[in-house]
């Protein structure tokens, strides 16, 4: 075997879930099977299917794309083999296929998982990969965790300064019992219009505008078939704006990218379909036209935003820009990664291009061992 061979470093890409962002998240896989250095990394593709199972994936980007138009989503599907994982500290992964036959695919030295929503943006692979001994990519458990629950990131939030949007919370229980103290509550956010969010999802599935009250009880069902918690949000007027936030290096404080934002025509709000379905919907400025002061206030607040939950890594910060000031909506601390993707945008942006992103989010990720 060549040196060259033997240098390069073992990366397990780990996609799919079971969450309802199943699918964006083997888009996301997808670009980064398109685009990581292959002189540099060996390649392991490993599928989460929706009941949990880990299966072999084919590594080929064309297979997990999204789909033009209206065709079906790609989907991570078990074929009878299985694969893995030591628990002994080795970093092994085996495959066993359908036969029963198991071996060694080697030894990994670090995870990339590009998972989103629970099960996997929210602390539960993390925890994994913790106790298997294994690097990975991205945030800890705890930034994890509460990066992914919308009412304990806002709690953090606030509690370090950050602005963030107006908010009430809503348990699904507490809402059967005694819906008339609920919507109380929500009056009390200054009126209408409102935004109903699942607290532990992502990229607005569940998600309804709500302009009537009497609409208000069937956007919390939509939210509540996503997740018992229920935030709900005053409607802000501003521009939505986001800076991409990486960990420093030995230390250092965060790098913050230069700012887009995010323009929707034709929609009520930047919705699924608006994210991945309809580009003609939505236009991404890459960077905002903002003024130098606007960026450098935008860039602090990210910064603080990201030291808030911990965060290691990754994170976006998504604002509102209104006519008093920036409002932090929420932070991603796995946003979505293809080339067409917002965070990728924002770092070529900033002058650091994707291949080049990704060995940074590996280095990290071997730094912090």
């Amino acid at each position: 075997m060549s040196s060259s061979v033997a240098s390069k470093q073992t990366v397990v890409l780990i996609f799919g879930g079971r969450s309802s962002e199943h699918s964006i998240s083997c888009a996301t896989a997808a670009g980064v099977m398109g685009a990581i250095d292959r002189n540099r990394y060996n390649l392991i593709t490993v599928g989460i299917t929706r009941d949990g199972r880990f299966v072999p994936a084919v590594d080929d980007a064309s297979v997990w794309a999204l789909p033009p138009g209206d065709q079906a989503l790609p989907v991570v599907e078990f074929a009878g083999e299985l694969i893995d994982f030591a628990f002994d500290g080795s970093r092994e992964i085996f495959h066993t296929d359908a036969s029963g036959v198991r071996r060694s695919l080697g030894v990994a030295d670090v995870a990339f998982a590009v998972l989103h929503g629970p099960f996997g943006e929210d602390g539960t692979i993390q925890g994994f990969f913790e106790l298997i001994g294994l690097p990975y990519v991205g945030n800890g458990i705890l930034a994890s965790a509460a990066g992914m629950d919308k009412e304990f990131t806002k709690v953090l939030f606030l509690q370090a300064g950050v602005p963030a949007v107006p908010h009430v919370v809503i348990h699904r229980h507490r809402w059967l019992a005694d819906p008339e103290t609920v919507l109380e509550q929500v009056r009390g956010l200054g009126g209408l219009p409102l935004f109903v969010k699942p607290a532990r999802a992502g990229s607005s599935v569940g998600v309804s505008k709500v302009k009537a009250l009497g609409d208000f009880a069937e956007a919390l069902a939509v939210a509540f078939a996503e997740d018992t918690k229920v935030v709900v949000e005053r409607g802000v007027i501003g521009r939505e704006v986001e800076c991409a936030v990486l960990s420093g290096r030995d230390g250092a404080s965060p790098r913050v990218s230069v700012a887009g934002e995010i323009v929707v025509h034709g929609r009520e709000f930047y919705d699924f379909d608006a994210k991945y379905r309809d580009e003609d919907s939505v236009e991404l400025i890459v960077p905002a036209v903002i003024s130098d002061a606007e960026l450098a206030e935008m860039q602090t607040i990210a910064a603080r935003a990201f030291d808030a939950l911990g965060c290691r890594g990754l994170g976006r910060v998504d604002f509102f820009l209104t006519a008093d000031g920036f409002v932090v909506n929420e932070i991603n601390t796995m946003p979505g990664f293809t080339p067409l993707s917002m965070y990728p945008k924002l770092w070529r942006a900033s002058g650091l291009a994707y291949a080049d992103l990704i060995d940074e989010l590996i280095f990290l990720a071997t730094e912090a061992v």
